[in-house]
């Protein structure tokens, strides 16, 4: 009589997009999956607020890179049309304020910016903008190709030839900015190019210049957005979809089912379930961690250095986030709008590095009724404004002086600090659009860097996990798989390849083929598995020889990367140093043109 197969179990703690996207993959591959989490939806951040018949979006509120949410239902074997999923495009882009009252389009009709383009930077400006897009388009390529579908399991991951060779091509020790100033030669272009950063909770002053892919996906690809918003519970949009598709395949989720800590084997060797708060339990073979990774190593498992040393790390910023249902349309407000701070970078650094909320902020601010009616009543206008702001410091922390003036003393007074950054956005949109939005707000609800923390145990409440710096990308990024306890596995904002709705699904798909993997199942989405014949382990491309050689072998490579970073690291300080050209026309654009022999 053949022995009956027995099913693999998996746990999956938290419902945020990495979780639901890496729940449904692993059941489609024959895990029985349960999901865990503490809230009493999913989503995640992706989630919805309501007041009446007014809807928002807490968290993202636009879609990009598309072909990765199309290809997360394709390996599903979906789609989402199926899955009754409507993304609408958004045009303009954006809408950019600047703070003398004029403003620019951005968008994905290229005529449209060859007008708005030359407007500011004259006739070859279209023309620089072109390449500027050239460099941004290998950006996005091959950071698709070579880091978002490629897991990077120890420091020789970074060794692989072919993604050496491509290190300089996306300028990973320039900044954002430093790169633009190289195609824009007006300030105000710099800025329109470069205020992107903040999607990944970084200035553009520090952000690395390969995310200039996120303009290009934005120009390219264009906006979009799900009608019903990202996670409507009556209509399967974008994560929810995921949501009906697990449980098609019988995920079973738990909602409202906090967890005290992960459950390790006696020797604590191998993570084997789950301790819920009601003092119940459950067991698994394989434990996948979506909830905050800092959180999770120092909240649910033993304590170590290495929790420690993250809860060190640099981190994104947080947000003040304003809900208001509008009693009228606001037609002088498009879907998306950037108004951007006079002082733009001192308002950056004030955010980055003094952690505070700047004076004259730059912020966001989204109107959702603007591409989908549903979103609030007839003649109404729902909005969402957006103001990054320093995350939460530790009470021992004396510099903090919680906005700019403050005295000395560490105070981080939310609710003060809330109504001074409201005043500012309020004053601000009325200076710059004509429209006094005061009179106008029904009903209004808050985020803030304590609400954020709370709700979704972001350690110090920021909103996109660790910073996406030199050190906290690639091999330097927190590993999918815990490095000395078996079965426990992350997916998320933190843990590699990064943050953001999009690239939190390639973190699903690159998690959930490593699991499969290493239980030497086949993956349904590549139709492989890599075992070895003579053991059925499974084969790592990247292990190096063992013994002396193999040794040898890894100091050798040890050596090379250590001299490649350090060399790459001297060019960028040397390009920071290069002299300036001003522009020969008129005094407004006599701005600083890096020197162009690169472009």
């Amino acid at each position: 009589m053949a022995e009956k197969k027995v099913e693999k179990t998996a746990i999956v703690i938290g419902a945020g997009v990495g979780g639901v996207s890496t729940a449904a993959r692993l059941a489609k591959a024959g895990f029985r999956v349960t999901v865990v989490e503490k809230n009493d939806f999913t989503g995640g951040r992706c989630s919805l607020l309501y007041h009446e018949d007014y809807r928002f979006d807490q968290g993202p509120s636009l879609l990009l890179l598309p072909q990765l949410f199309k290809e997360t239902y394709h390996d599903l074997d979906t789609t989402l049309e199926k899955e009754d999923v409507q993304i609408v495009k958004c045009e303009p882009n954006y809408n950019i304020w600047f703070s003398d009252g004029e403003s620019f389009q951005l968008s994905s009709d290229a005529a449209v910016m060859k007008s708005e383009i030359e407007k500011w930077e004259g006739k070859d400006g279209f023309e620089r903008y072109l390449s500027f897009m050239q460099e941004s388009h290998r950006h996005y390529e091959l950071s698709v190709t070579h880091v978002l579908r490629k897991n990077f399991t120890s420091l020789f991951s970074m060794c692989r030839p072919s993604f050496l060779k491509h290190v300089l091509t996306l300028h990973p020790l320039e900044s954002i900015y430093s790169r633009a100033s190289r195609y824009f030669w007006t300030d105000r272009l710099r800025r329109v190019f470069t205020f992107g950063s903040m999607y990944m909770g970084m200035s553009p002053f520090d952000a690395p210049g390969t995310y200039s892919l996120l303009q290009y996906t934005e120009l390219a690809e264009g906006i979009w957005y799900p009608k019903g918003g990202f996670h409507k519970l009556m209509l399967d949009q974008v994560i929810h979809g995921l949501v009906n598709i697990g449980k098609r395949l019988g995920v079973d989720y738990r909602l409202s089912t906090p967890i005290s800590s992960i459950k390790m084997s006696e020797n604590g060797k191998r993570a084997t379930g789950v301790l819920l708060t009601d003092g119940s339990s459950i067991s698994a073979d394989v434990i996948v961690c979506n909830a905050d990774l800092i959180y999770a190593y120092n909240n649910l498992l033993p304590p170590s250095n290495y929790a420690t040393s993250l809860a060190k790390r640099e981190t994104s910023c947080s947000s003040l986030s304003f809900y208001w249902a509008l009693s009228r349309q606001v037609p002088e407000l498009r879907a998306h709008n950037i108004f951007l701070a006079e002082e733009y970078q001192n308002s950056f650094d004030s955010i980055f590095k003094e952690h505070l909320i700047p004076k004259d902020p730059s912020f966001y601010v989204n109107v959702p009724s603007r591409v989908d009616s549903s979103a609030a009543p007839d003649g109404c206008d729902s909005v969402v404004v957006l103001v990054p702001v320093g995350h939460l410091l530790s009470d021992d922390d004396a510099t903090h002086k919680g906005n700019e003036g403050g005295d000395n003393k560490f105070t981080q007074d939310w609710p003060s600090l809330i109504a001074t950054a409201r005043k500012q956005v309020l004053k601000t949109v009325q200076a710059r659009t004509g429209v006094d939005l005061e009179p106008l707000i029904l009903h209004e609800k808050t985020n803030d860097p304590l609400t954020w923390k709370e709700s979704f145990n972001l350690d110090r409440g920021a909103i996109l996990g660790l910073s996406h710096s030199f050190f906290n990308v690639l091999s330097f990024r927190p590993r999918t798989k815990h490095a000395s306890i078996k079965g426990l596995y992350f997916v998320g904002a933190s843990t590699h390849p990064g943050t953001g709705v999009p690239i939190c699904l390639a973190g699903g798909k690159i998690v959930s083929s490593q699991i499969l993997k290493d239980h030497n199942m086949a993956i349904p989405w590549t139709n492989e598995v890599q075992v070895t014949k003579k053991t059925g382990k499974e084969m790592d491309k990247l292990n190096a020889p063992t013994g002396l050689f193999g040794w040898t072998y890894r100091l050798l490579i040890g050596i090379v990367l250590l001299c490649a970073w350090l060399w790459l690291y001297q060019k960028a300080l040397w390009l920071d140093t290069i002299q300036a050209q001003p522009i020969p026309w008129g005094e407004e654009y006599m701005h600083e043109v890096p020197f162009m022999e690169d472009l």
